[in-house]
């Protein structure tokens, strides 16, 4: 069951938002910021200016996106995790790690970023590459888990 998030999202001057996309919780959205159909997500969310989303993302509660930034389709910002809990149930409570995206980065078609995770300024995350530790600036990374694939000029 869905809850009811009373809180109306903030969004920016000049903004293309698929109707088909729930927004959910306190989200600000930057200028001139555009997201295709199908996408989730679950604010507390900060999304700068010039933003391009792609369709089908899903992006959970603390993560903030720089200005510039380009997310592929099926991206996943996925800060939602457990405490490890005893043996009859190892998910112990749930707690939401941030995410930071830089400013021009560009993440992939379905790569997942996991919670307490920086990626630096124009950093380029390889499609379906999962990303489970920071990113320096300007880095291109792919893998799973992701890894350094060379330093991108600046």
């Amino acid at each position: 069951m869905r809850q009811n998030w009373p809180m109306t999202p903030s969004i920016g001057i000049d903004c293309r938002i698929d109707s088909r996309v729930e927004l959910l919780g306190e989200i600000t959205i930057g200028d001139r910021t555009t997201i295709y159909r199908g996408g989730e997500l679950l604010g507390p969310i900060n999304i700068g200016s010039e933003v391009f989303i792609n369709r089908d993302v899903y992006i959970r509660p603390n993560c903030t996106i720089g200005d510039r930034v380009n997310l592929g389709p099926f991206v996943r910002l996925i800060s939602d995790t457990h405490a490890i809990a005893g043996h009859s149930k190892r998910a112990g409570a749930v707690r939401h790690d941030p995410i930071v995206v830089g400013d021009g980065t560009w993440i992939g078609a379905g790569a997942i970023v996991v919670g307490g995770v920086t990626i630096g300024s124009g950093a380029v995350i390889a499609a379906g590459a999962v990303v489970a530790a920071d990113v320096p600036d300007d880095m291109l990374v792919g893998g799973t888990p992701a890894r350094v694939i060379r330093r991108l000029d600046t």
